[in-house]
């Protein structure tokens, strides 16, 4: 089983991807492989190499830090790119949001990033508290206990969940099927 670890922030190895790592390490300890994928430039080349990951991935985890009270510009602009070219390999996938900011913003940056996952019916992963981590540094991050406790928690839930669906489906439960999306058109 893999998880794939988009980091949303234009810092290859700043505070999101300090968290993200965290998150991987615990994933990694209870079996599960991994990868972080520097999705902070949103160019057509690198989305379609995150396409490719992320069918052959069993589960996404996205990062960004908080820039005006929101997800960087570049995270969005590749989410919004990915779930047009990917969108089908996303469904049924578990899936969690990480924030990383300074000081605030980040219930905002996990609601904005969460909401993909809900548009591809994919199970969200909780921690023990919201997935954020607060520094200015990736060494300020190192210090924030609740922070890292939360990375943590987050990655043992994420392979928990993973292997509960791994049982299952050798036990024989099927994966929901798809339905055709239902448009309305409210204006008549």
């Amino acid at each position: 089983m893999k998880v794939l670890l988009l980091n949303g922030s234009p810092r290859k190895a700043g505070c999101t991807f300090t968290a993200l790592s965290t998150v991987a390490k615990a994933l990694e300890e209870n079996g599960i492989e991994t990868e972080i994928f520097q999705a902070g430039n949103p160019e057509k080349e690198s989305i379609k190499e995150a396409a490719l990951k992320l069918k052959e991935a069993d589960g996404l985890i996205v990062g960004s830090p908080v820039y005006w009270a929101s997800p960087t510009g570049q995270i969005i602009e590749f989410m919004d790119k990915l779930c047009s070219l990917a969108g089908k390999d996303m469904l049924y996938k578990p899936a969690a949001a990480v924030a990383s900011a300074r000081r605030a913003g980040t219930t905002a940056t996990l609601d904005v990033l969460t909401k993909y996952f809900a548009f591809h019916q994919m199970p969200v992963i909780s921690s023990n508290y919201w997935n954020m981590v607060h520094g200015n540094t990736p060494e300020e991050v190192l210090q924030d206990e609740e922070g890292l406790q939360i990375m943590r928690v987050l990655g043992k839930n994420m392979a928990w969940v993973l292997k509960c669906m791994e049982a299952g489906k050798k036990a024989g439960v099927q994966m929901p099927t798809p339905e055709e999306k239902i448009k309305t058109n409210f204006i008549r």
